[in-house]
């Protein structure tokens, strides 16, 4: 498994979990899992996580960041 690579299919990602939970947690990535390569669902940092919690959930902060971020 490439980590360096940003997008995983959710089954090798199950095959994968340790390696990816490594580099989520102590390199600090963001993955996206897809399924038939559409994105499914992130796997982000635990503080980012709690932020976003925080901040309102994912729907208040995509609303605060698409101020602040380009297309």
């Amino acid at each position: 498994m490439d980590t360096n690579q940003t997008d995983h299919p959710i089954v090798e990602a199950r095959a994968n979990m340790a390696q990816i939970h490594s580099a989520v947690e102590l390199l600090r990535r963001v993955y996206f899992l897809t399924a038939r390569k559409k994105r499914k669902v992130a796997l982000v940092p635990v503080d980012l996580g709690e932020l976003i919690e925080k901040a309102g959930g994912p729907d208040r902060v995509a609303e605060l960041l698409k101020e602040h971020v380009e297309d």
